[in-house]
This record gives C-alpha cells, sequence and structure tokens, in this order.
C-alpha cells in the first residue's frame, strides 16, 4: 500500500487565525440541519472564535512560570471574576435597596394598624368606667325620688367577670402580628445580605493568585450559604405578608 506522496503542485496551507474575528458562513439549514421535536440541531462541528484582547493585555508568561502567583492565568480570571461580580452584585444591591424601603414603610403602616387593633383584645376600662357612673347616677335618682332599693336593677356589667375577646379580633391581630413580623424579617435579611455583599467585593492586596484564591473563597461560600436564593425569597415572603395584612385588614372592617 502507497502512502500518498504531495507533489509539488499540491501545497498545505498553514493555519492562521487572522480571520477569526470575521464572521463565519452558515451552511443551509437543509444539508446541515435537523429537527428533532421543533428543536434545531446541527451536523456541522462548532467553531469557536478566539478572541485575542486578553494576548493584548496581558502578555504571554514566560517559560517555565505559567504558574507562579503573577501569572496570566491568575490575571485572567482575576479580571473575568471583577466583571462577573460587579454585574451580580449590583443587580442584587438594586433589588436590595428597593426591598429594603418598601419592607420598613410598610412595617410602619402594620404596627399602626396593630397597635389601634390591639386594644381589642383587653377590657375597655374606660368604657366600663363610664358605664357603672350612669348606673350609680341612675340610682341616686331612683333614691331621691322615693323608690325602694329593692326595685333598683343591678349594674349592666360586672367589673369581677373574665374578659373575652371577640373571635374577629383576635384574627385581625394574629394575621397583623405574623405580618409585621414577617416584614420586620425581610428588613433584617435584606440588611444583612448587603453587608455580605459589601465584603464580598471589598479589594483584597496581593499577587493575582492571592486575590484569585481569596475571591474564590468568598464565592464558594456564597453559594454554598445560599445567598442569591435567599436574595430571590424577600419578594416571595413580603407578597406573603402583604397579603396577610389584607386579610386582617378585610376582616377588621367587616364588623363596621
Amino acid at each position: 500500500m502507497s502512502s500518498p506522496q504531495v507533489g509539488e503542485d499540491s501545497t498545505v496551507s498553514p493555519i492562521s487565525f487572522a480571520d477569526a474575528d470575521a464572521p463565519s458562513q452558515i451552511p443551509a439549514a437543509s444539508q446541515h440541519e435537523k429537527h428533532f421535536f421543533g428543536i434545531r440541531t446541527q451536523n456541522t462541528p462548532n467553531r469557536y472564535i478566539f478572541n485575542d484582547e486578553y494576548d493584548r493585555r496581558f502578555p504571554d508568561d514566560a517559560y517555565c512560570e505559567e504558574t507562579t502567583s503573577n501569572a496570566k492565568v491568575w490575571r485572567t480570571y482575576a479580571e473575568e471574576a471583577a466583571a462577573f461580580d460587579a454585574n451580580m452584585v449590583g443587580q442584587s444591591r438594586d433589588g436590595l435597596d428597593v426591598m429594603l424601603v418598601f419592607a420598613g414603610l410598610f412595617s410602619a403602616v402594620v404596627t399602626s394598624f396593630l397597635v389601634q387593633a390591639s386594644q381589642n383584645l383587653q377590657a375597655d376600662y374606660g368604657q366600663m368606667t363610664a358605664i357603672l357612673l350612669r348606673d350609680l347616677v341612675s340610682i341616686q335618682l331612683a333614691l331621691a325620688d322615693g323608690v325602694s332599693t329593692a326595685n333598683i336593677t343591678s349594674p349592666s356589667i360586672d367589673p369581677t367577670t373574665q374578659f373575652v375577646a371577640d373571635e374577629i379580633n383576635v384574627w385581625v391581630n394574629g394575621f397583623w402580628a405574623v405580618s409585621l413580623t414577617a416584614s420586620l424579617a425581610v428588613a433584617l435579611a435584606a440588611v444583612l445580605i448587603k453587608q455580605w455583599l459589601y465584603h464580598y467585593v471589598s479589594l483584597h492586596s496581593g499577587t493575582p493568585s492571592r486575590r484569585s484564591h481569596v475571591r474564590h473563597f468568598r464565592f464558594t461560600g456564597l453559594e454554598l450559604w445560599r445567598v442569591r436564593i435567599i436574595i430571590g425569597m424577600l419578594p416571595i415572603i413580603m407578597n406573603f405578608s402583604l397579603a396577610l395584612f389584607l386579610s386582617g385588614l378585610i376582616l377588621f372592617f367587616i364588623p363596621l
């Protein structure tokens, strides 16, 4: 079996990356693409376009210095991580600021309603005093008219009777108390997470290798504590708190 020969007319063109940034021509879909349950799949291999931005910004390392503390890989990682963290923390901070302001204002509103409604859970001694004074005046007028004390009716209220709150008032205060607790928990969580994010993006001195390791350590802790999941749950808890407040408000106005 003879091996293929390369003649004078056949030339092998060297691999060039000069046209890497140029837009590639995609073959026709009928020839190289198939549809699988509406999903378009390609038979042609993926073509990656290499960006030489980091090659211009960070020169190549010297021989046998590719893993030193000041190597190109650490500087590239630090640059990419800084851009990723700035985007992630910026979006989280904007949402936390809005959530913190809304939770603070909402807590103040719920507190004012709860202070007013909590008075219905105990006996109204002012009203009780007014009723007893009215009965006392009635007794004195009856005695002045010569009515026998045996014919005088007893007071309409007994101060020694144990007070029992209305069931609707109990539910209203329960809804508003839980709503206030949830909104305050959201405000507290927002403050703590803002402190975590501030510490996460705080600059750390040292070599690129050390900064990269510190950043990865902080990012691992951020993922371990599910901070982004907690941030996503804060609006859900706030909506739950708002729903409880509206439910209590409806029950509060039913007797009126």
